[in-house]
């Protein structure tokens, strides 16, 4: 393979570690890249304001495609670029959906602001009782009719003691083309996105004024919600970590996160 002109990664359980961290074989291997001209930007399930922490660990700030492709966002300037929503009515359908398929699923959206840090807007809004998946100290408990009451990035259906992939195999039966679903833990959360987003198109937006194609790039991914640009890409490379989906996906498996799988096929073009 010729060097790409793009490379596009995942952060959790790609990019980062198993401590979250950017390890420094990793770090070396992404800028001598950068280096070299090759333009390199996440491709992440988080929404802008938890980018920082990665920028800080590369040392510079990529262009960020957010929220599994609803969001571009420039770190650089704090800026975000453009935004893909669900729409009131659409939340308002996909919730009571949720209802009725998945009998005692919390919800909660992510929305977007001028920048990642916009003060004004609350970025994260949960139902009441809304277990997380995860530490998030952004969360602002509403009712369930403030939930809906504004245009959305993505929608999170939570059921705890439940796996994502059982979640999603009975929700994609009665979804149809109203909204997108995937996963980027199996921890009984799922991701509703508006409908044809992903990570595929979030980079394909940036790539396309560049005059860069698919052909030309190279994608990194471990999770469901990285399936879409991993298949889209010309080279597609699944961790050794990776979930089965991801794993099909790929042109290629490389070593786990926790050994610089990401590292070791950059070092092929810069060693």
């Amino acid at each position: 393979m010729t060097p790409p002109a793009l490379i596009a990664t995942d952060v959790d359980g790609t990019l980062l570690d198993e401590y979250e961290q950017v390890t420094p074989r990793t770090k070396d291997a992404v800028n001598a890249a950068v280096d070299s001209g090759t333009r390199f930007i996440l491709a992440t399930g988080r929404p802008p304001r938890w980018v920082a922490p990665v920028v800080d660990a590369l040392g510079f700030a990529p262009l960020a495609v957010c929220a599994n492709g609803s969001v571009l966002y420039d770190p650089s300037t704090d800026r975000i670029l453009s935004v893909r929503t669900l729409s009131i009515d659409a939340l308002v359908r996909l919730a009571d959906l949720a209802h009725r398929v998945l009998p005692g699923a919390g919800l909660a959206v992510e929305r977007v602001g001028e920048s990642a840090h916009d003060a004004a807007t609350p970025q994260f809004v949960s139902s009441p009782g809304y277990e997380h998946a995860w530490l998030n100290p952004d969360n602002t408990e509403v009712s369930l009719t403030d939930l809906l009451s504004a245009p959305a990035i993505k929608l999170l259906i939570r059921q705890v003691g439940a796996t994502s992939s059982d979640m999603a195999a009975e929700l994609v039966k009665h979804i149809g083309s109203e909204a997108d679903i995937t996963y980027s833990t199996n921890n009984g959360l799922i991701e509703v996105m508006p409908s044809g987003v992903s990570k595929a198109t979030g980079i394909a937006e940036f790539a396309d004024p560049l005059g860069i194609t698919a052909d030309e790039t190279i994608t990194f991914g471990d999770m469901p919600n990285d399936v879409a640009m991993l298949a889209w890409a010309g080279h597609g490379v699944a961790m050794g970590n990776a979930h089965p989906a991801a794993i099909a996906a790929a042109n290629e498996v490389t070593t786990p996160n926790t050994d610089d799988g990401l590292a070791r096929v950059l070092e092929r073009w810069w060693p």
